[in-house]
């Protein structure tokens, strides 16, 4: 009998993205600190006689999200993952892959990351590999600086490009309000765009380092000082290339919201949101101010990838 596996993995948001000057190898060196929200994406893991690998994609169910854009080919990372895991472990199988998505599309919060992050948990159980988490985190770290937060979720910070990843200390739960256009944004161009502003001396790239107002605020569970504290040095970017943001994150903060920001490379914007009803709040004031595609109320920390069934 053939037997299918699905995994569910989460979104993120970042609570900090602090950006360094590029490095002659084309990298910008990152301190991050991530937080995994309740939108997620779930893969579906099948066994084929044969070694294709195979995609569908699809809307989850209640989401919002325009999946057109989603490529079926070996472009995908969901697909890139099942190769990587099965050249690292010399499988001859194939897999079908059918991918439910709840993350905004190129939104900037980590749904293709969530997308390979399900697809490496569940191909390795359908091919009953036997593998450990240390050793997908290898593997997943080869695919995109996000995946190996994605694998485990909650919240953590990140070096280097992203991928050293160190559990967080957080306390509680955070309420997001999440706008998302149905237009993405280029996580390169946003870079770009950040290189031109600091070639042209528009704005100041220093070696980063994580936010010690953050870990704080995250320790003692206090949403107002998170609020506070949040950064993203790939805003002014973002806003740059796509200026009707601003009139997204002016109608949060006419909301109330506790903070805002573009979130990682946009075009998302996050807001913060003091309780579950406060959240929904804001949303309904986004979504009546007709500055976003969708509007998505969520909270975190999620916990990474998991097994549904």
């Amino acid at each position: 009998m053939t037997r299918s596996v699905t995994v569910r993995a989460p979104g993120k948001v970042n609570l900090q993205l602090s950006v360094g000057p590029v490095q002659d190898d084309g990298y910008h060196p990152l301190a991050t600190v991530f937080q995994a929200v309740d939108l997620y994406e779930t893969v579906t893991a099948t066994p084929r006689e044969d070694d294709a690998i195979v995609l569908s994609v699809g809307a989850a169910r209640g989401a919002d999200v325009d999946v057109t854009a989603v490529p079926l080919d070996a472009t995908n990372i969901a697909a890139r993952a099942a190769l990587a895991l099965r050249e690292a472990f010399g499988v001859g199988e194939g897999v079908d892959l059918e991918i439910l998505k709840g993350v905004p599309v190129a939104g900037g919060m980590a749904g293709g990351s969530a997308d390979a992050a399900a697809a490496l948990v569940a191909c390795a159980e359908v091919w009953d590999l036997g593998v450990s988490r240390a050793q997908l985190d290898e593997i997943a770290a080869g695919l995109g600086a996000d995946v190996p937060f994605v694998l485990h979720g909650h919240t953590a910070v990140g070096l280097g490009r992203g991928d050293d990843i160190t559990p967080a200390m957080s306390r509680g739960r955070f309420h997001w309000v999440l706008a998302t256009q149905a237009r993405g944004l280029s996580t390169a161009e946003v870079y770009r765009e950040f290189d031109r502003m600091v070639a042209d001396g528009e704005r100041e790239a220093v070696d980063p380092a994580i936010s010690d107002a953050i870990m704080v605020a995250l320790v003692a569970g206090n949403a107002q000082a998170l609020g506070d504290a949040l950064v993203n040095d790939l805003q002014p970017a973002a806003l740059s290339l796509a200026p009707h943001l601003q009139r997204v994150m002016d109608a949060a903060l006419e909301a109330d919201a506790l903070g805002v920001m573009v979130s990682g490379s946009g075009p998302t914007v996050a807001a913060l949101a003091r309780s579950r009803q406060h959240a929904l709040a804001i949303a309904a004031h986004l979504t009546v101010s007709d500055t976003a595609d969708a509007v998505v109320a969520a909270s975190g920390p999620a916990p990474g990838a998991v097994l549904v069934t």
